[in-house]
Parts: structure tokens; sequence; C-alpha cells
């Protein structure tokens, strides 16, 4: 395993996690690897809120207060795995811990690390109006300014007929 990519994969899953979308196979494998239950929406309660506003933090370049209560509340537990053959690298939670400390530590780390400038992760936040969620930008030139194909769409008809109406 690159550390990269697991950086990259916890951003994703803390992402997932802040924007309320459904278990994403990437969720359900790192579950299912780490030997940790999916916790039920009423365990996450806890852990959400100090998350959505980590991942801002992370989107919008700082402040990195969010970051650090994170970091505070779980603390990454960091160890040496040897679990996919891929040779010895870090985790920064325990296999088979409760869920919400796990996913707790696992993005508080993660996302400090983009933080600080980890230049394979950039996580960004949706341009379109009234669109909440956020995103992990992995363009060639992280230049990625929606969530979606949806998002993008509706915004370019939007600037379309806006400027017909004006015309």
């Amino acid at each position: 395993m690159r550390y990269v990519a697991y950086i990259g994969n916890l951003t994703r899953l803390a992402v997932e996690l802040a924007n309320g979308d459904e278990p994403s196979d990437l969720r359900r494998e790192f579950l299912r690897q780490h030997h940790v239950s999916d916790p039920g929406a009423d365990e996450l309660e806890t852990l959400l809120p100090p998350l959505r506003e980590a991942v801002a933090a992370v989107a919008d370049g700082g402040p990195t207060v969010p970051v650090n209560l994170l970091l505070d509340r779980y603390p990454p537990e960091m160890y040496v795995s040897e679990h996919d053959g891929d040779g010895p690298h870090l985790h920064f939670a325990r296999d088979g811990e409760e869920p919400v400390p796990w996913f707790g530590r696992s993005c508080a780390a993660a996302l400090a690390h983009v933080l600080s400038g980890d230049p394979d992760v950039t996580v960004g936040r949706c341009r379109a109006d009234r669109c909440p969620r956020f995103f992990v930008d992995d363009s060639r030139n992280r230049s990625r300014r929606f969530c979606s194909n949806t998002c993008a769409s509706r915004t370019t008809v939007a600037a379309h007929r806006a400027r017909r109406a004006t015309s």
C-alpha cells in the first residue's frame, strides 16, 4: 500500500461521512480490512459535527483549529501494519476498534496530513449555488470546482440562461 493512497482514501472516507453519503465500496472495504463494524447514524452523531468542520477547514485552506479539535477528541494511535502483504505501512487506529473512535482517529490524521500540505490530496468545496458538498480533487491539475457533473451542468446552464436573458 502506498502511504499517499492511504491518506487519500481516508480523506475520501472523511468527505463521504461529512457529506452524509451512503456507505461506499471504499468504506465497506476499509471496515472489512480493519475489522470495524459499520456504525449507525445515531452512533455517528458525536463525530459528524466536528468532522464536517474539519473537512470544511481543509477545503478552505484553514483555519487549523477544527482539525486540531478533531485530533484532540480522537487522537491517532499510530502503529505499523502489514495486513495487506504489501509491506509495512502506518495506520492511525487499531484494527477491531469501536467504529466511531476508529473513524475519528483515521479521518483526523488524514485531514491533518492534507491540511499540512500533502501535495497528492486536495479537498474542495462545491462551487454550485446552494450545494454544501465537499469532494476530493484528484484531477491532474487540481482544478475541479464541482462535486458532481450534475452540479457542473446545472451551473453551466444557469450561466447560459443568465447571459441569454441579458442580451
